[in-house]
């Protein structure tokens, strides 16, 4: 069960092309947004449809592998771990954000 500590599956559509950065070490870094559904009745008997949208982020590799052949729309397999970031806005106000760094990604 060790493979099992902070693990998160998703499989949903790209929301926008791709943001790839090279930095100055030579690693490459992609940030995407990718939208998952999920469906349930109401009490009128309706379908209701809602839309997550999370933050990926891949580094190297897979980062390469986003860049040549990732966009938006493209349908994505993707597993990683949940990471929890913070920064200071121009306000000087903390911000709090949860993003996924992927480990592997299937295109589907």
């Amino acid at each position: 069960m060790k493979h099992l500590q902070n693990r998160v599956s998703l499989i949903g559509h790209v929301g926008q092309d791709p943001e790839v950065k090279t930095l100055e070490n030579g690693t490459k870094l992609a940030k995407i947004s990718l939208a998952t559904n999920s469906y349930y009745i109401d009490r009128n008997g309706q379908r209701v449809e809602q839309t997550e949208w999370h933050r990926l982020t891949a580094w190297g590799k897979t980062a390469d592998l986003i860049e040549n052949h990732v966009h938006k729309g493209s349908r994505l397999a993707v597993e990683g771990q949940l990471q929890y970031r913070k920064y200071e806005d121009e306000d000087g106000r903390t911000n709090r954000f949860a993003e996924i760094r992927l480990d592997e990604v299937m295109l589907l």
